[in-house]
């Protein structure tokens, strides 16, 4: 007797099509003279089992047009008939795309694709993603954040004071001016709005050198930053690496990096060396949420804490889905004042998140819930 022929199983669900399209959205206040809106390539997944998915790649300013060239082109050429789990197929994209770079432009493109294919599957469950990967924490704490150097003194000390009004129990603001009396003088005005007991972190945008970072954190030590920011150029290993060493022997301010880092490999070698107490990767730069959960694991390893940067409504989904590391604080979600997509009339449904008195929280939708106008 012959016996019956094993069973194939499901069929593999597979990308039928795809497809970007680029969104220029205005800025409620322009971040500098020249950037004056933001860009969004909004993405469109069709699985073969006919389920849809919606995604974007982000830049401010510059590259929006390289990003959706990538997309419409390398991409999506790529893409047809492979697998459409979630994750799947991201290092074979990463491969794919290696010569044009290992980060950039190449990664930022790719959460185009991993973040429609994640939008799909949660979908396709009639689930958020959040839902889907499994909530850890109901809500979680939100900082007011504001690229706000430019800002004249008493600027500044009223976007602070909007921040304590609205309820947020922790800013951020620029440092970097040319004199760092300024930057002092204008810290200390900042703290006499927060008082002793909120937090404050500063950002330095990559604009100081090692010796420069060293004095200026100094000085700046006196208004008890929680962390600085991006003190060196962001790919300067060493440089953060020193001045960890440096500052665990004088102030022990934590130093925080990430929004510039821009694959897996090289947040394991801030890690890795101590070069970084804090980790900030921001979804769409590193490629999405795919890459985004192995930078968190590999943050849990090292006992680092992760706090996504910019794009609350995505970046505060997944700071939900974060498991607690003993020791180690929890993930904060960033909120750039009049910045947020929903804000500026960017989404074609309500928000899919909800900030209010310091504290974002989850709003029911399906899949991401980011569905561009």
């Amino acid at each position: 007797m012959t016996p019956a022929p094993a069973s194939a199983g499901p069929p593999r669900t597979t990308i039928a099509s795809f497809d970007a399209r680029l969104v220029r959205v205005p800025l409620t206040r322009p971040w500098a003279a020249d950037v004056t809106s933001v860009g969004v390539v909004a993405t469109h997944v069709v699985r073969s089992d006919g389920a849809e998915g919606w995604g974007f790649s982000w830049t401010p300013q510059i590259g929006a047009e390289a990003v959706h060239a990538l997309l419409a082109h390398d991409i999506a050429a790529w893409a047809i008939g492979r697998s459409a789990e979630p994750g799947e197929e991201w290092l074979p994209l990463w491969q794919h795309l290696h010569e044009a770079g290992g980060g950039g432009i190449t990664t930022i493109a790719m959460a185009g694709l991993d973040l429609a294919l994640w939008d799909a599957a949660a979908r396709a469950d009639d689930r958020s993603v959040v839902q889907w990967l499994g909530p850890q924490r109901e809500s979680v704490r939100a900082y007011g954040s504001g690229v706000n150097l430019h800002y004249s003194l008493d600027e500044l000390v009223a976007q602070v004071r909007r921040w304590v009004d609205s309820g947020f129990d922790a800013v951020k603001v620029k440092v970097g001016k040319p004199d760092v009396a300024e930057d002092l003088d204008r810290m200390q005005a900042v703290r006499d709005v927060l008082g002793p007991d909120r937090q404050l972190m500063i950002d330095a945008n990559q604009r100081w050198d090692l010796d420069r970072a060293t004095s200026s954190l100094e000085v700046l030590a006196a208004v008890s930053p929680a962390w600085i920011e991006e003190p060196l150029r962001a790919d300067d290993l060493y440089g953060h690496y020193e001045l960890s060493k440096r500052l665990s022997a004088s102030s022990a301010i934590p130093i925080a990096v990430g929004e510039n880092l821009h694959n897996v490999y090289r947040f394991d070698d801030f890690l890795r060396t101590g070069a970084a107490q804090i980790v900030q990767p921001n979804i769409v730069r590193v490629g999405g949420i795919t890459p985004f959960l192995g930078i968190a694991a590999i943050a849990g390893v090292y006992g680092a804490a992760v706090h996504p940067h910019l794009l609350p409504e995505l970046s505060g989904q997944l700071a939900l889905c974060l498991r607690s590391v003993p020791g180690v604080p929890e993930p904060m979600a960033e909120d750039v004042e009049d910045a947020g997509f929903g804000a500026l009339g960017a989404l074609r449904d309500p928000s899919p998140v909800r900030i209010a008195d310091g504290t974002l929280t989850e709003v029911p939708h399906v899949g991401l819930g980011l569905r561009f106008s």
